[in-house]
């Protein structure tokens, strides 16, 4: 889920933005900068690890295909 965040910053800094990232980049990009020093390192290694795992992914997928299918 993404959630939108307003934030000031001096014209200049934005203005280098908009010139080297591009205009519908920036949330991107400042994201990018961000995640490291706010996000667990552990956690992101363990989803990439159970990302990484076919069978598991396989299985994860065939799952959520079946939520909706079955009746209530």
């Amino acid at each position: 889920m993404t959630r939108k965040l307003t934030i000031t910053i001096d014209e200049e800094v934005y203005e280098g933005l908009h010139r080297r990232v591009g205009k519908r980049r920036i949330s991107r990009f400042l994201e990018d900068l961000a995640r490291p020093h706010v996000i667990d390192s552990h956690l992101e290694a363990a989803y990439q690890e159970m990302a990484a795992d076919a069978s598991r992914e396989a299985a994860a997928a065939e799952w959520t295909e079946n939520v909706g299918a079955r009746p209530v």
